[in-house]
């Protein structure tokens, strides 16, 4: 009789995905399994064998993981800040660097709300709506937006942000809202990669994540330097504008941010593995005085 033990499956798959030049085998290989098995991750110590059906399941998944579709896609869902968020083709994945960005936005919200405020908290190129759904998760008494264009990834969106409390707008981040109002923190994890950069990003993500949330320019910086822009129409006096950036841009972009005489408290941020990944900033008065 076959051995179905989890971890014999785990050991196989983990060998096939290492093979096929999968990143990280042995965590998409136990991700997969659990899927298969319809069971959280931390249940999977407690099983002892897995039936034929479950089995075939997994390896049919696995097949699709070293052909090179994301785990997250195939699974149906990504983790982010221990919220479970439905993903799918049509959307970007979030992924773990960003949790600093709405760690921040969460930070500043929270830290408003303590004052007696009932801050409001936009959330620019929201895709799945993580950020969003983070930030209304976590720090109960704001009010929470997020915009999207691209009609797939609002699919997602709206699906994440349902009975949440999140408004979800559809429409350019450069113009949506158009209604005037001003909010205390604009948080955005926008496109940033160069498209020069393409041929050296894994097959998995430039095959299957739209194109569109990845790529912004040569340089990676067409939307970005115009959301700094638009931020700062967006933000009242004060307020607080959250950007992630690729590693290669925190110099042009705090340097942008410095020459408009919109911004003041230019700060930079890295992520946990020591890469420059996030700027933040407040918004200065029309004549460079705060308040």
């Amino acid at each position: 009789m076959a051995d179905h033990s989890p971890s014999l499956l785990l050991a196989k798959a983990t060998r096939r995905l290492a093979t096929g030049g999968i990143d990280t085998p042995a965590a998409d290989a136990r991700m997969l399994l659990c899927e298969a098995l319809g069971i959280h991750p931390s249940q999977l110590i407690g099983v002892a064998k897995v039936d034929a059906d479950d089995e075939d399941r997994f390896n049919q998944m696995v097949d699709r993981r070293r052909a090179g579709e994301p785990t997250q896609y195939i699974v149906g869902h990504a983790w982010f800040r221990g919220l479970r968020l439905a993903v799918g083709p049509g959307v970007f994945i979030p992924r773990l660097e960003t949790e600093l960005v709405a760690e921040r936005a969460i930070h500043e919200s929270r830290r408003l709300v303590m004052s007696g405020a009932c801050p409001s908290v936009i959330d620019l190129c929201t895709g799945t709506g993580a950020i969003a759904l983070a930030v209304a998760n976590e720090v109960p008494g704001c009010r929470v937006s997020a915009v999207e264009i691209d009609d797939d990834a609002l699919v997602w969106a709206r699906l994440n942000l349902r009975d949440t409390g999140v408004e979800v707008l559809s429409g350019d981040a450069l113009r949506v809202p158009d209604d005037g109002r001003r909010f205390d923190v604009v948080v955005t994890n926008p496109p940033y990669l160069r498209r020069r950069d393409a041929p050296a990003i894994p097959h998995d993500v430039t095959d299957h994540e739209p194109d569109f949330a990845l790529f912004s320019g040569d340089d990676g910086l067409d939307l970005p330097l115009r959301l700094v822009e638009r931020a700062a129409e967006l933000l009242m006096v004060g307020g607080l504008f959250i950007m992630e950036h690729d590693e290669t841009q925190r110099d042009q972009l705090t340097t942008a941010m410095a020459a408009s005489h919109m911004w003041e408290q230019i700060d930079d941020h890295d992520d946990l593995a020591g890469r420059p990944r996030f700027v933040t900033a407040r918004r200065r008065c029309k004549d460079g005085h705060h308040g």
